[in-house]
């Protein structure tokens, strides 16, 4: 297997202690740090190796990200390419993978927590329901980017299912008003998660038909994600539990 170049790694939601061992180890031996700096706390890169370059990607543009990766790479160096959360969600990779592909540039993925996963551990809190719901759909509304038709939030909603919403919290309202468009009750569980991970992370519970005022109350109109969570609340202690622990439930390694 030949040298890898350049490593995009998932630094979690804010929270330094949430990066991966491997991500971190990788951040320490890179020679060039590109964080994205309006996202990603120091905490995260510090502890780099004496001589590293550590540049913040908030200011700069595709191409300006790419000639920094390529000018260490041509000197023989390694890249940590640091985003918020994971990679794979909203993060923006494949059009700078395209590039290094272009380049011939080898790279490899490092997965993160995504902050819809640090927002439910942060609400002690479960997507998934025995007998309610076994799906999670990950979206947004649509905003200055777009979102297919098909993916329109009134018609995810109609599926009942859990959902966590990034990117939307500039639109509480539209939120709201599309989740009831879709046939989830009033008085459907949401949970309001503002910087989760960070020293500021404040979670708020809240039902369906008080999220835009619940939302505008608490100031939570950016870097808030939204946990859609039909058949929870405090009214939930009757549903179904999970058979994997019941003791007449067997399997192959326990009889």
């Amino acid at each position: 297997m030949g040298l890898t170049n350049v490593y995009f790694i998932g630094a979690g939601p804010g929270d330094p202690e949430l990066l991966t061992v491997k991500g971190q180890r990788l951040i320490k031996e890179a020679d060039l740090v590109l964080y994205a700096g309006s996202l990603v706390p120091l905490e995260v890169i510090s502890g780099t190796k004496p001589g590293a370059r550590v540049a913040d990607s908030a200011p700069l543009n595709l191409e300006e990200t790419h000639a920094l990766m390529m000018e260490t790479v041509q000197a023989g160096g390694t890249v940590a390419r640091v985003h918020t959360g994971d990679p794979s969600l909203y993060g923006a990779i494949r059009e700078q993978m395209a590039l290094l592909d272009r380049d011939g540039v080898s790279y490899a993925v490092i997965p993160g927590v995504t902050a819809g996963f640090a927002a439910a551990a942060a609400a002690t809190r479960s997507y998934t329901v025995p007998e309610v719901t076994q799906t999670l759909i990950f979206t947004r509304l649509a905003g200055k980017t777009p979102v297919p038709e098909a993916e329109a939030l009134r018609r995810l909603a109609s599926h009942g299912s859990a959902m966590c919403i990034y990117l939307s919290a500039g639109n509480p309202e539209g939120i709201q008003t599309e989740l009831l468009a879709g046939g989830l009750a009033e008085s459907t569980l949401v949970v309001m998660a503002y910087r989760v991970g960070w020293p500021e992370q404040r979670v708020v519970e809240a039902q369906l038909g008080n999220l835009a005022q619940t939302a505008r109350e608490n100031d939570f109109v950016r870097q808030t994600v939204f946990l859609i969570l039909p058949g929870q609340g405090v009214d939930d202690a009757g549903t179904a539990q999970s058979l994997l622990y019941d003791e007449n439930f067997t399997h192959m390694f326990r009889k």
